[in-house]
């Protein structure tokens, strides 16, 4: 039976009768009393983080889930349909599963859905995606050496703060987890 000597960041663990993913963890041996196991876990379904300890050997229950790659293709009222991109099945995948980087997310775009069994447990996107800005106020000589930013809305309808240099047309690289800019990759 699987124990806190297995622990591992990523592991999925099923927990007061939620999955919970391990985002950290921290063997504790105190000079008195027991071991135990500092963790944080993240709840899969809505994403809430808690700190929780474990007395070192306590028993867990490892879920083994199956990440399979879907192509997402249109949102359908509180659903995004997507695509097994082996099986060309279709899947309506549930709104909030997606988090906030779903704003970024455009037709054709590749994810990870996992699975437990036949139920979808989570949704992970891509770190980065290559999006085109569609409306941002010009920039003027001059302004591009003070570091000030601007807005600009992307092809997928979101608004992010971009350097003054960016251009209606450029193609920019976002981070998806903090829906930042990172770099222009074509203008």
């Amino acid at each position: 039976m699987p124990d806190t000597s297995d622990f591992r960041n990523g592991l999925i663990i099923r927990f007061k009768n939620d999955l919970f993913t391990i985002v950290e963890f921290q063997h504790v041996k105190p000079g008195k009393g027991g071991a135990f196991v500092r963790t944080v876990l993240k709840n899969l379904k809505t994403g809430r983080v808690l700190d929780n300890t474990f007395r070192a050997g306590e028993s867990i229950e490892i879920v083994r889930v199956e990440r399979r790659k879907y192509q997402y293709l249109f949102r359908e009222n509180e659903f995004l349909v997507c695509m097994d991109n082996q099986t060309y099945e279709q899947i309506n995948v549930p709104l909030q599963l997606f988090g906030e980087g779903v704003v970024f997310l455009k037709e054709a775009d590749e994810v990870d859905i996992l699975f437990d069994g036949d139920q979808i447990v989570n949704v992970e996107l891509p770190i980065f995606s290559n999006l085109k800005v569609t409306h941002t106020e010009p920039g003027f000589k001059g302004n591009t050496a003070t570091g000030a930013n601007k807005p600009a809305t992307l092809e997928t309808g979101a608004t992010i703060n971009v350097p003054l240099f960016i251009e209606e047309g450029d193609i920019l690289k976002v981070d998806l987890r903090t829906g930042e800019y990172v770099e222009r990759v074509k203008s």
